[in-house]
């Protein structure tokens, strides 16, 4: 199913029992709502509700640069459409990002979160990572400028893609051009101050060798956020919520509302 909301297509799919409790997926980054199928199949008797983000899967892409707002503000207004005043989430990665936010802003609306690997905070300081950085916005500025001079336009930007090649992340040169903008504002925000704001239970699942969000950050969002508690999966990585589904839903379940 399709609907448009802040002049965008936003694509979702609704299953599982139509009169039991609400149960919203929140995709990561690169993936669609069709990661969560091993899980959906364990949650049956819950009305559960998958969607894709705006620039990722049959979902549109934004016509400028989204933050997590624009996203949250989007999910929100998707609920409206369906009826859901009040859901439980499960999230991963960048999904969790957006429930981050949802649950500050919007604490009547939300019953509970599981969060899995749950990005939002910033990375520790790395200084190959930072010396990278710094190389790279030197190079830009200096492009920009020249980009200034008369029939320099077209020469600076093939010069600027090559920069991007070289400097950007694999996730951003995966990205289209048109989303390029939006992953920056995503990835650059920093969510720590929402933690003490969520009133709702959390309950964090983790990858014990999660490279992507590394352990630190679920253990400092147990720490942060006022009801929250976190399950390592020993050995687990980015994914562990889907290469250790069994156990994964056995917590789900049991942590889960039983009824509205």
């Amino acid at each position: 199913m399709d609907i448009s909301i802040n002049d965008c297509l936003w694509h979702y799919d609704v299953s599982g029992a139509p009169d039991g409790f609400p149960v919203l997926f929140l995709h990561g980054w690169g993936c669609t709502g069709e990661i969560f199928a091993p899980i959906l199949k364990g949650l049956e008797s819950y009305r559960l509700v998958t969607l894709d983000f705006p620039g990722h899967g049959r979902s549109g892409i934004p016509k400028e640069a989204w933050g997590v707002a624009e996203y949250a503000g989007g999910v929100l207004e998707l609920l409206d459409s369906l009826g859901i005043a009040r859901c439980a989430v499960i999230a991963h990665s960048f999904g969790g990002r957006v429930a981050l936010w949802l649950g500050a802003h919007h604490p009547e609306r939300f019953d509970r979160f599981i969060l899995c690997g749950c990005a939002g905070l910033r990375p520790k300081p790395d200084p190959e990572k930072q010396k990278r950085a710094d190389a790279y916005r030197r190079r830009k500025e200096l492009l920009l400028k020249l980009g200034r001079l008369p029939l320099m336009a077209g020469p600076v930007e093939t010069l600027m893609d090559a920069l991007r090649n070289k400097y950007g992340s694999a996730d951003y040169k995966a990205l289209p051009p048109s989303m390029r903008e939006t992953f920056v504002k995503v990835i650059n925000e920093d969510l720590s101050p929402l933690l003490g704001r969520i009133e709702a239970p959390v309950l964090l699942i983790w990858g014990g060798n999660d490279t992507e969000t590394p352990l630190w950050m679920g253990q400092t969002m147990e720490k942060e956020i006022p009801d929250a508690g976190l399950v390592v999966f020993e050995g687990g990585d980015h994914f562990a919520f889907l290469t250790q589904y069994p156990r994964f839903l056995k917590i789900a379940e049991a942590f889960l509302p039983k009824e509205g």
